[in-house]
Order: C-alpha cells, then structure tokens, then sequence
C-alpha cells in the first residue's frame, strides 16, 4: 500500500486512475465499475467507500464513492488528488430540479456551484470564492451529450449543506437567481479542485422537480443514468492524455 497521511483510501501505488468518477453512492460506484468499466478491481474499501479501477476504451479510469455532502466529497477529493496522482474527478450524482426550463430527465452540467456552505472560509479568501467547472471538461460533456442525442441543460446550480432547509422561501429565490437545480456535493468539489490546481467537473441527472414534487421511476432513473455516464466516460477518456 501507498504510505499517504489518508486514513480514507489504502491503495496499492498505481491503481488509481488519473480521471475518478464519482457518484455519492459507494454501491453505485460498484454498479458503475461492474457495468461500464472492463476488468475492474478493488482498490479501496475503507469504511466500505468502494473505489475501483478498470479501463474504457483501452484508457485506465477509476470510479469511486464520495459520500453525502460537502465535507465528505471534500475529504475524498483532496485525499484522491494530493495523494493517489488524480487529475481530474467528475461528480457523477441525482439532483432536483429548480428553473422552469429543467426537466425530469435531463442531464445537468454545472457551470458553476452557489452554496450556503462556509467550506470556503479556510482559504482565507476576501470576497465570495465562486467555483466554477474546468472548462475543457465542460465543453467535452457538453459535445459528448449532443453525439448521443442527450437532453441536457448547462448552467449555475446550488449547492446546500442542508437535505432538510428550514427555510420555506429558499427554492424560489434559488430559482429568481436562476439557479438549475439544487444538490450537496458539487460546490466542495470545486473549491478543492481550484484550491490544488487540479480539475473537475459535476454532471447531475434530475431525478425530481422540487416545485411540482414530480420524480422518476426506478426504470426512468436508470435510463438518465445511462446518459449521464456515457457522457461521464467520454469525458474522462478525452481528458486523460
């Protein structure tokens, strides 16, 4: 195993891919692997956060779990990019509609990430740090969904610390500030990406409308999960060199 001041991932020198998917789920990152990537093989299950590696289209990519909200994806991130030689992780999760113009379905690239969160403060940053998506991974997605013909909507989202807000007024100011969608993960990734100059990208299939309380299906949802990761997979293969 790699010595690394991680207490989170053990992992033999080497194992780790350069691009990491990663859904929250650790057991959809074990459905990921098993599904879409050739020969995966175990690389860590510390606290049973699954992290694989396989190959896809003859490319090494790793897919592996990041837990719920910001701090536990914050965590993995900066564990996966300053220890294991990660380049480039893409946040492969569900998430509830806000604007209008998003729909069930739909897959969502976040341009950009607002979040109530004050992960931000330990950078010391004068102002409101704004993280935002690295480009060249963008456009990729962005391509890739328009070669398979994906409903794809790109654009600002929301990042909340809180499932449950006490708040009754929040969805519909998140919407007047045109807000796509709302979620728990993506702001910390892009903090810590920008914070070790490393890159990232979130990728969102909207499984439910907060306004109208509509939701998929179980088949509908794996359905838009099958776009999301084909778009997924092309983007980690053309940013891996």
């Amino acid at each position: 195993m790699i010595t690394t001041p991680s207490a989170c991932i053990q992992a033999e020198e080497g194992s780790v891919a350069k691009a990491v998917l990663m859904p929250g789920d650790p057991l959809r990152a074990k459905y990921v692997a098993e599904h879409y990537l050739e020969d995966p093989v175990l690389f860590n299950s510390v606290r049973n956060m699954y992290g694989y590696t396989g190959t896809y289209k003859g490319k090494k990519i790793s897919v592996m779990g990041s837990g719920m909200g910001i701090p536990s994806i914050g965590l993995y991130a900066y564990d996966l990019y300053s220890f294991f030689g990660v380049e480039a992780i893409i946040r492969i999760g569900s998430t509830g509609a806000i604007s209008e113009n998003v729909n069930l379905r739909d897959v969502v690239v976040a341009m950009s990430a607002s979040t109530n969160s004050n992960f931000a403060v330990q950078y010391g940053f004068q102002g409101i740090l704004a993280p935002t998506a690295n480009y060249e991974m963008l456009d990729y997605a962005v391509k890739a969904g328009q070669e398979i013909g994906a409903s794809m909507k790109v654009g600002p989202i929301y990042t909340s610390d809180m499932f449950y807000n006490a708040d009754p007024g929040l969805n519909q100011k998140l919407r007047d500030y045109g807000m796509l969608c709302v979620e728990m993960e993506t702001a910390g990734l892009y903090m810590t990406a920008a914070h070790l100059k490393k890159k990232a990208l979130g990728l969102l299939t909207v499984s439910d409308d907060v306004f109208t309380g509509e939701e998929l299906s179980v088949m509908e949802r794996q359905e838009s999960f099958d776009e999301m990761m084909k778009i997924a997979l092309e983007t980690a293969w053309k940013t891996i060199d």
